[in-house]
């Protein structure tokens, strides 16, 4: 006796119950392969079908987050991610679907920025953490100098620097110095 489960995503899947899937269970072992798809589908075990949908489902969560990631980090998607993500398995995709939550929830906390500091990065690179300008002089997120990024125990290019140092760094500036060290985008 079929009955409808819901999903993330808000899409709905027959399942089977009991006595009807433990017998299919034993037809084939591709239906038994993947213990994440056997959860997603509340325990139950059903047809290729199904497991089809289930993937769609799992490959459109991994690419919204993929593209929440980016903006988050203040780059562009790469390109072809659907196509990427169309080629991992439901189990692989689940996997980086847990991994990608946990950066995004490391982003969120990372993300300590005051709303001044965010304003100033906003000007000065639209927020993008790699982002370099006059001419490779600016560097970063708040276009650090190599010698302001030094000043406030920065090493390295700024610009490759991981967002929340950036972030770190640019507030240790401003305690320092408030908005001054960016004229235009500070005042």
């Amino acid at each position: 006796m079929p009955f409808n489960k819901p999903l993330a995503g808000g899409a709905a899947f027959a399942v089977l119950t009991a006595p009807a899937s433990l017998a299919l269970a034993g037809t084939s072992p591709q239906l038994d392969h993947d213990a994440a798809l056997r959860a997603r589908l509340g325990g139950r075990i059903v047809g290729i079908g199904l497991r089809r949908a289930a993937h769609d489902d799992a490959v459109r969560e991994v690419v919204r987050l993929e593209r929440t990631t980016a903006r988050m980090r203040g780059v562009k998607p790469r390109r072809g991610l659907h196509a990427a993500a169309e080629r991992l398995t439901t189990s692989q995709l689940l996997r980086r679907e847990r991994a990608l939550r946990r950066r995004i929830g490391g982003l969120r906390a990372s993300s300590t920025a005051s709303p001044a500091l965010q304003a100033i990065a906003a000007c000065e690179s639209g927020g993008n953490p790699s982002a370099i300008g006059g001419g490779g002089v600016y560097r970063g997120k708040y276009q650090f100098t190599y010698a302001t990024w030094a000043s406030v125990g920065g090493s390295g290019d700024p610009a490759a620097a991981p967002v929340a140092e950036q972030d770190r760094r640019a507030a240790m500036l401003y305690a320092q110095d408030g908005a001054s060290q960016w004229p235009v985008c500070g005042g």
